[in-house]
């Protein structure tokens, strides 16, 4: 590689690395440019204002950005075992006679789906098809009332949020669409994002974020929580480890789930 690229040759270069491993480390980008670490640390400044990326401690991640909400079946079929593993994770940290929040999405299903029965747990709910589909009857369990939302499979609105305003939850488990650090935790709807927003207010405890390890510099439309404001992130054993360390940096504890095909025997 020539000393001789160009920014625009350069800022090139970086946006194709990132387009196929999402991740760039700035050593990375260094020997890919062959250019100094003050020289890639300039463009990656100009790329980020461009809002092609966002820059971490360690270098810079791509911004994805989530227009429209999935389908609910679509993301069913996306990382099955890791959000398992994530669920059955997340469950463990509730505590016996903890009031709960629960958000809509697959990776929280998992979550409800895994609670252990006859520990007085109580959980209020907008994810209707979880419910449904669960058959926990080992947690006593509340379905937050309001507008059907035929994509997410859950309610939301002004019902929904006044249903939560009745309630002080223990601990609130939250699932999201979108993680980054300059821009915390995202979804792709108003409605949704209102309803969260009350849970996290209403909670006295643990803000407990849920989150594949796909989810990592994802960008959606409506942001429910800053990085400062979550407590705890659950993921799986993909999760990039400089994204862990600086997550950690802002005093949120991350916690890995292995899913179960990758176990030792």
């Amino acid at each position: 590689m020539s000393r001789s690229l160009i920014p625009a040759q350069r800022r090139e270069r970086i946006q194709e690395y990132l387009a196929i491993h999402r991740i760039a480390r700035i050593d990375e980008l260094c020997a890919l440019l062959n250019a100094s670490e003050a020289t890639v640390r300039r463009d990656l400044e100009w790329l980020e204002a461009e809002g092609v990326l966002e820059r971490t401690r360690g270098g810079a991640i791509l911004n994805q950005r989530l227009i429209t909400e999935p389908e609910y079946l679509q993301r069913l079929q996306r990382h099955p075992e890791e959000k398992r593993a994530i669920g059955a994770l997340a469950a463990s940290l509730i505590e016996d006679g903890d009031i709960v929040f629960i958000n809509s999405g697959t990776t929280t299903a998992q979550v409800l789906y895994h609670i252990r029965p006859n520990a007085g747990i109580v959980v209020f709910t907008n994810n209707l098809r979880a419910v449904l589909e669960s058959g926990n009857g080992g947690c006593e369990l509340y379905v937050l009332g309001g507008e059907y939302q035929p994509v997410s499979k859950s309610s939301a609105g002004r019902f929904a949020i006044e249903n939560v305003r009745q309630v002080y939850a223990d601990k609130a488990i939250i699932g999201v669409d979108g993680i980054s650090l300059k821009h915390g935790c995202t979804v792709p709807t108003n409605a949704e994002a209102e309803v969260v927003r009350t849970m996290i207010e209403r909670t006295k405890g643990e803000i407990i974020v849920v989150a594949d390890h796909s989810k990592w510099g994802v960008v959606s439309n409506f942001q429910v929580a800053t990085v400062d404001e979550i407590d705890v992130l659950v993921t799986d054993d993909k999760f990039d480890s400089i994204a862990s360390e600086e997550l950690s940096a802002h005093s949120v504890n991350v916690r890995m789930a292995m899913p179960a095909l990758q176990r030792s025997p």
